[in-house]
């Protein structure tokens, strides 16, 4: 009798707590921040290669939206026109760091100056320090340089297992396209879907219209957006295609090596009785 009111208390107690755990995990899932979808990119998979036509659309939203906040300090203008890139020529380049000043120095009198950019200088930042960042937008914005490498989500399991199966590692240009798109709430400019908190310092940078596109592409927000994380996926790894192709040199030469060495052992080995 006692036996079986032990194992009644222990049952009523087991039950308790998963019934507490369900509901702890329905409401963390009711507020959790959505999984970002996964996207198509030209640059996915073993074989994919960044379009240059987007590229270029990518660069010209950063340079008149985001570049009024963000820097891009680790990139040099001449990267513009390196192969697997925007495309861009190294006459435009120049043109285009010409357009820019950049602080240098000292001179003969010990005194920093002001130039015009050379394209073998890297973006300058929009901000001369972090605190200057800080005093003016209330929160410095992060270096826009390896962002897309740097934001990452978890798919959960058993996704997790299988993404290194399919080589899927655009995790933070996919994060950067839903972010840009999860201005969802209307009453609120600062509410992203995706943000943690929902509360984003960043209110929401891109509308309709906004940028003039010339080669026909829409000009809408889903478009921005997904232009602008191509080209963050760029500057984050602007040697992608040719670590690609590399790659796959190595992996044919590999195969190659290992029926060569096969065969050998075959050669090598007939005549010894097994």
């Amino acid at each position: 009798m006692v036996h079986t009111k032990k194992i009644s208390l222990v049952a009523a107690i087991l039950a308790g707590a998963l019934a507490f755990s369900m509901s702890a995990r329905a409401q963390d899932h009711a507020h959790a921040t959505p999984t970002p979808e996964r996207q198509s990119w030209t640059f996915g998979g073993p074989f994919g290669g960044f379009d240059k036509g987007q590229l270029q659309r990518g660069f010209k939203v950063y340079r008149e939206v985001c570049a009024n906040c963000h820097s891009l300090s680790r990139i040099a203008f001449r990267t513009l026109a390196e192969e697997g890139g925007p495309g861009f020529s190294e006459s435009q380049v120049k043109a285009l760091a010409a357009e820019y000043k950049v602080k240098d120095g000292p001179d003969d009198k010990g005194e920093m100056f002001e130039r015009p950019g050379r394209a073998s200088d890297r973006f300058p930042a929009p901000f001369p320090n972090p605190e200057a960042a800080r005093a003016a937008l209330g929160a410095a914005p992060p270096d826009m340089s390896v962002l897309a490498k740097a934001r990452s989500y978890s798919r959960g399991f058993p996704l997790f297992l299988v993404d290194p199966l399919i080589q899927y590692q655009e995790h933070g240009v996919d994060y950067i396209y839903a972010l840009l798109n999860g201005y969802t709430n209307k009453s609120d400019q600062n509410w992203n879907a995706y943000f943690p908190g929902n509360k984003i310092g960043m209110a929401k940078p891109l509308s309709d219209g906004q940028v003039e596109y010339t080669d026909g592409a829409p000009a809408t927000v889903q478009q921005y957006a997904k232009d602008v994380s191509a080209f963050l996926m760029w500057t984050a790894e602007p040697a992608l295609e040719k670590r690609k192709k590399t790659g796959f040199r190595v992996m044919i030469f590999l195969i190659l090596f290992a029926g060569l060495l096969y065969f050998t052992k075959k050669k090598v080995w007939a005549g010894v009785a097994h």
